[in-house]
């Protein structure tokens, strides 16, 4: 049914949707209000972060949307929506036969990207929770598990990230989400102490990985543009947990360039600093 209703139509039921959900799904767009007061301050007025919820909105829609219909999609559909920027950087870390972890965040069309890295470049084992809606979670997993992908589950990942980068095959994280005492470190981001997932750096000083950023972006919903940059380099001093938390920082500083570049595609949905700025979000 979705793949035979035209594009114009698809577009104004987003747009449709995106403004109902403003107005209704209160709760989340509270919270992305909150994170955007924490991010930007008085740098941007209201009717900015207003036009930056909103677009919110329509990202998660067109992504979910563009998630159903790339099921059972062929390598040259997939490709046919994607430009790619800086390729050489991942061909030359494929050509050196080290490990590779990709690290993103939930960023544009983080899903498509995963297909067309995949579909062009080489398979990848990719971490994720699984969706509460079972009915979505199959979607999603057949969607993602093409040209080579497998789905990780997020609990109990460690082993089986291992095992992917031991055998060559390149690991993919999003590491923007908040995260609890036990489980993250604390790094800036947007000026503001954060929660980050040490995963990324703790997998890459253990294998010698190098760890990828990549992160996708559109201006019309119809076409991405995947860039990579240039690998974060693991320290090896003798304070190993001062070496981690330079990583991760240099993982939230990528992170927070690509966002203000292009500020609504990022999920601001998110309570992202749930951990040190619960309060602001009642």
């Amino acid at each position: 049914m979705l793949r035979s209703i035209p594009w114009p139509l698809h577009r104004f039921v987003i747009a449709s949707a995106s403004r109902l959900a403003y107005h209704t799904a209160r709760s989340r767009t509270h919270t992305a209000r909150v994170n955007l007061d924490i991010a930007f301050g008085d740098t941007l007025d209201a009717s900015e972060k207003k036009r930056i919820i909103l677009r919110t909105y329509q990202n998660l829609f067109h992504l979910t949307l563009d998630t159903i219909l790339n099921q059972g999609a062929s390598h040259e559909a997939i490709l046919s929506k994607v430009s790619f920027e800086n390729p050489q950087i991942l061909e030359d870390a494929l050509a050196s036969d080290r490990p590779i972890i990709f690290m993103t965040a939930h960023y544009g069309n983080w899903e498509l990207g995963t297909l067309a890295i995949a579909a062009h470049f080489t398979p990848i084992h990719v971490v994720g929770r699984p969706l509460d809606w079972a009915w979505a979670d199959r979607i999603l997993t057949a969607t993602r598990e093409q040209f080579g992908i497998k789905a990780i589950p997020k609990k109990q990942a460690m082993k089986p990230m291992l095992q992917a980068l031991k055998n060559r095959i390149p690991v993919g994280l999003v590491v923007d989400q908040n995260t609890s005492d036990r489980d993250g470190i604390l790094v800036d981001f947007f000026g503001k102490k954060v929660r980050h997932t040490p995963a990324a750096a703790l997998l890459a000083r253990k294998t010698d990985a190098l760890v990828i950023p990549v992160f996708s972006r559109t201006d019309d919903f119809r076409h991405w543009t995947i860039t990579f940059y240039p690998p974060i380099s693991v320290d090896r001093s003798s304070d190993i947990d001062e070496d981690i938390r330079r990583h991760v920082q240099a993982q939230a500083e990528i992170t927070e360039k690509v966002i203000r570049q292009k500020p609504d595609e990022w999920f601001w949905l998110h309570q992202r600093w749930k951990n040190q700025y619960e309060e602001l979000y009642r």
